[in-house]
C-alpha cells in the first residue's frame, strides 16, 4: 500500500521520501511502481519522459530523518497502534510543527494514534484503498482533536491526487470496512451452517447479487490474516458485538497459514497462475415441458414473469395465488423473507413451497439460488426448466434462514443504516464509499429503498427470531422508515 501512496504522490508533482528499514522492501516497492509506470507508457497513458519524471521523484531511504522538511506524512505500516504512534513519534520530532501527520490505518482509532503525540492537532486518517493507484476512494478520519483546517486540505490534496474523499468518523472500521463486514460474516456462517458449498456462494453474489467478487474470492485475493485482523479491531473496538465476531473457520485457515493468493491457497487454490474453484452444480432442470402459474399482482417477481413469457414458456394466471407468487406443479413459489421454509411452510399451511433468493435484476440474472419443502422438491426441477428456456440457472440451497443474497443484502442495509443512525454520516457518503471503496452494484441505502424498508426490517426480524442472536437487530434508522416510509438514503 505504501508503494501506491508513493506513486500516487509522486505522479501529482510531489517530491516523495519512501521510508522503509528494510532494504528488500524498498527495492519490491520500487520494482512495482516500475512495473506498474511501464504498463501506464505501454497503454499510451503516460510518455516515456513523464514516466521517467515521476519516477526520478521517489527516493528511497532507510533513514527516516531523509524525510526531514516534508509537509506531508503519510504511515501506511502494520495495524498495530504502539507501532504507528511510535513510527509518527519519531517523524514529529523532525519535521515542521504545520506539518500534516497522517495514518492509512483501516481500523484504528485516529484520536488513539494522535494521542501520543504533541501535536495531536495536525493528525488525522487518510485510508487509501488497495491498489491505491487505481482504487477512485479516499476516506478522511479526523480525530476528536484535529483541525477543521486538516480535514479541508486533505479534501483539496485528495481531489489534486485524483480520488474522490469521504469524511468518515473516527469509529470502528470508519465508513467500508464497518459497513463491509456483514458480507464476510454471514457468508463465513452460511457456508458453516451447510447453506452452499463456498463457490456457490460466491456466484451467487457475483452473477444473483451483481457483486464484482464472491466474499470467498475476495477475501482470497485481501489475504485471511489482514481480513481476520480488521474483523478483530472492530470486534474490539465495539464492546464484541457479535455482529462483528469473527469467524472460526477464518481463524483456522490463518492458523494453517493459508491466507490466500499470496500463500496459494485459502478457500481456494492458487497455483502457477490458475485457481482451483470447485464446479458449482446447478439444480437438474426436470425432462418436462413446464408450465408457470402467476398471481394478479405482481411487484419483485414482474420482471422475471415478463422473461418467462419472452422465452416462451406456458404461463397461467392463477387468482388463487398470494401477491407476487409464482407456482409450479403443486409449489407455491414466493420470494424469501427470512423465514425457513419449513416454517414459513407451517405458518401458511402450504406444505409444497419452494422459496426463491433475492437477485439485482430478475431480467438478466443468470443464476438464481431457491429452496424448497421436501413436498416440492419434485417441483424445483420443474422450476428449473421453466428458468433454463430463459439461460436461467437454478442453484438449490439448504433450507436457511434468509437464503444466500438476500440475507447479505439486508445485513449490509441495516449495517449502513446503523452507522447513518449513530455517527451523523451522510447517507450519501456511505453508498459512494460502497461502491467506489468495493465497488458494489449499488450503495447499501439506496439499495434498501428499492426494497424498501418494511422488507428488510422483516427480513431482519426474522433472521432474529430464527437465530436469536443480537446480531440481527434492526437499525433504528431502519426500523423508524418501516413506518414512515422515508427512504434510506436520503
Amino acid at each position: 500500500m505504501g508503494a501506491g501512496i508513493a506513486q500516487l504522490a509522486a505522479q501529482a508533482g510531489h517530491a516523495v521520501c519512501l521510508y522503509d528499514t528494510r532494504a528488500p522492501a524498498l527495492e519490491r516497492a520500487l520494482s512495482a511502481i516500475a512495473a506498474d509506470l511501464d504498463g501506464a507508457v505501454s497503454r499510451g497513458k503516460l510518455s516515456p519522459e513523464q514516466r521517467q519524471a515521476i519516477f526520478e521523484r521517489i527516493q528511497p531511504t532507510n533513514d527516516i530523518e531523509s524525510g526531514r522538511g516534508s509537509g506531508i506524512v503519510i504511515e501506511a505500516i502494520t495495524e498495530d497502534l504502539s507501532a504507528k504512534q511510535e513510527l509518527l513519534g519519531s517523524v514529529q520530532a523532525f519535521v515542521a510543527d504545520d506539518a500534516l501527520l497522517l495514518s492509512n490505518t483501516s481500523s484504528l482509532s485516529i484520536t488513539a494514534i494522535a494521542a501520543a503525540l504533541h501535536r495531536p492537532q495536525r493528525v488525522a486518517g487518510w485510508h487509501f484503498f488497495n491498489p491505491a493507484v487505481r482504487m477512485k476512494l479516499v476516506e478522511i478520519i479526523p480525530g476528536l482533536q484535529t483541525d477543521s483546517s486538516v480535514v479541508e486540505t486533505l479534501r483539496t490534496l485528495s481531489q489534486e491526487w485524483g480520488k474522490t474523499p469521504v469524511v468518515a468518523p473516527n469509529g470502528p472500521g470508519f465508513i467500508v470496512n464497518r459497513v463491509a463486514r456483514p458480507y464476510y460474516a454471514e457468508a463465513w456462517r452460511l457456508l458453516a451452517e451447510g447453506a452452499a458449498p463456498a463457490a456457490a456462494i460466491d456466484a451467487l453474489l457475483r452473477q444473483c447479487g451483481g457483486f464484482s467478487l464472491g466474499p470467498f474470492e475476495l477475501m482470497d485475493l485481501i489475504g485471511h490474516d489482514i481480513n481476520l485482523a480488521v474483523t478483530e479491531s472492530v470486534f474490539r473496538s465495539t464492546g464484541y458485538d457479535s455482529r462483528y465476531a469473527p469467524a472460526l473457520m477464518q481463524q483456522e485457515l490463518v492458523r494453517a497459514g493459508r491466507l490466500g493468493r499470496k500463500s496459494g491457497n485459502g478457500v481456494y487454490q492458487y497455483r502457477d497462475g490458475a485457481t482451483t474453484v470447485p464446479e458449482v452444480e446447478a439444480t437438474k432442470p426436470a425432462n418436462v415441458l413446464p408450465m408457470v402459474r402467476y398471481a394478479a399482482v405482481l411487484k419483485s417477481l414482474a420482471p422475471l414473469v415478463d422473461r418467462l413469457r419472452q422465452a416462451g414458456v406456458a404461463l397461467v394466471l392463477d387468482p388463487l395465488l398470494p401477491e407476487d407468487a409464482l407456482g409450479v406443479g403443486a409449489a407455491t413459489v414466493l420470494l424469501t423473507d427470512g423465514r425457513i421454509a419449513a416454517q414459513r411452510a407451517a405458518e401458511e399451511s402450504c406444505p409444497s413451497l419452494i422459496l426463491l433468493d433475492l437477485a439485482l435484476d430478475f431480467a438478466s440474472a443468470p443464476l438464481l439460488g431457491a429452496c424448497a419443502t421436501d413436498a416440492a422438491r419434485s417441483d424445483l426441477a420443474v422450476l428449473a426448466a421453466a428458468l433454463a428456456m430463459t439461460g436461467l440457472k437454478l442453484i438449490e440451497l439448504a433450507d436457511v434462514a434468509g437464503l444466500v443474497v438476500a440475507r447479505i443484502v439486508a445485513m449490509l442495509v441495516n449495517e449502513a443504516a446503523d452507522l447513518a443512525s449513530w455517527n451523523a454520516v451522510r447517507a450519501a457518503d456511505i453508498d459512494l464509499a460502497m461502491r467506489l471503496g468495493t465497488a458494489y452494484p449499488r450503495g447499501p441505502l439506496a439499495w434498501g429503498r428499492t426494497l424498501g424498508p418494511a422488507r428488510v426490517h422483516a427480513l431482519l426480524h426474522n433472521l432474529f427470531d430464527h437465530y436469536g442472536d443480537f446480531r440481527y437487530r434492526a437499525a433504528p434508522r431502519l426500523s423508524a422508515a418501516r413506518w414512515t416510509g422515508a427512504a434510506l438514503d436520503a
